[in-house]
């Protein structure tokens, strides 16, 4: 009992699974990796990390928002992504928020610590897009959001809410939860890439409720998550697809007892598409990065690609 015990605090700190006035002033203090940035939203003080490419091309520059996952912090976004050396290589504005109490409200209530606390996390993301406009030279053609768990989740949510916004996005780990899914009506289509392992003890690949959550204080949620297939035909259906899914296997690179399909679905309205990387025996974790937890507690770490390259290539080809 204590093992379990333990176990489960472990992940309520390391994972997890959005939405009022705006008002106060922004400042800026210089963080270890990058610029971060106070603001005012709400009556609530929030921040963001923003890291600035090393060689900007010229004219607005695109932005990839990247939300960490339930008990996580930008931070460690920041450090474990890999989307630092990208912005770097590639000349995009890495963006990392920092959730309400290491959370996210992401339609599934009290669930999370921000939706019990009745966050605006959608308005403060319209505001990050606002300033990063105004200060930093992005480009509001090409904002782009990732997120991992409950991050993930919130993304979805940020996928139907601010599609007007947000151009394309990529879940990590996460779903729509069935009550954002009954709401989700886009301004727009919207591109998804979504990635997910089959075998995640967290959010199941099957749907059902998210299995620790900052909520329930390591317990499980009671809102439940739509299946990865489920999610996939709901964006088909949102982005209006009319062809069916294109399905490859990727090569067994690495050897580490994962394999990934991919699934790829065109002919949607306004040239949007639907992507799945589904990674079998994969875990609640990202591909490419670092087994934070053991097997025991999240699974697999699949190496047999890199998500935040995959996820790049995915925005910067649309």
């Amino acid at each position: 009992m204590m093992r379990r015990r333990a176990a489960a605090a472990m992940v309520a700190v390391s994972v997890g699974v959005a939405v009022g006035s705006v008002a106060g002033c922004a400042g800026r203090v210089h963080a270890a990796e990058g610029t971060t940035v106070t603001l005012d939203v709400g009556g609530h003080q929030r921040e963001y990390l923003v890291h600035a490419p090393a060689r900007p091309a010229a004219g607005p520059l695109p932005v990839v928002l990247a939300f960490h996952g339930g008990g996580g912090t930008a931070q460690e976004m920041e450090r474990d992504s890999g989307f630092d050396q990208l912005s770097d290589a590639a000349g995009f504005i890495a963006v990392y928020p920092a959730g309400y109490e290491r959370s996210w409200s992401d339609t599934r209530g009290a669930d999370t610590k921000a939706g019990a606390a009745g966050i605006d996390d959608v308005g403060f993301v319209s505001t990050i897009i606002d300033r990063l406009i105004a200060d930093d030279h992005a480009d509001p053609a090409r904002i782009y959001a990732t997120g991992m768990s409950n991050g993930a989740i919130f993304t979805e949510d940020l996928g139907c809410r601010l599609a007007g916004r947000i151009a394309a996005i990529a879940p990590v780990a996460g779903t729509l939860s069935q009550p954002g899914a009954t709401a989700c009506q886009p301004a727009q289509p919207v591109s998804v890439l979504e990635i997910h392992g089959t075998g995640d003890p967290i959010v199941p690949y099957n749907g059902g409720p998210v299995r620790v959550t900052s909520g329930g204080n390591g317990r499980a949620g009671a809102v439940p998550v739509l299946p990865v297939d489920a999610n996939q035909q709901q964006w088909r259906t949102l982005d209006g697809c009319t062809t069916a899914p294109a399905v490859s296997d990727l090569p067994d690179t690495a050897h580490d007892g994962t394999t990934v399909t991919v699934s790829v679905t065109t002919g949607c309205r306004n040239g949007s598409q639907v992507q799945l990387y589904s990674v079998t025996d994969g875990g609640h974790t990202w591909p490419g990065g670092r087994q934070y937890l053991p097997q025991a507690i999240i699974g697999k770490v699949s190496h047999q690609f890199d998500a935040a390259a995959v996820i790049w290539q995915f925005f910067g080809t649309l």
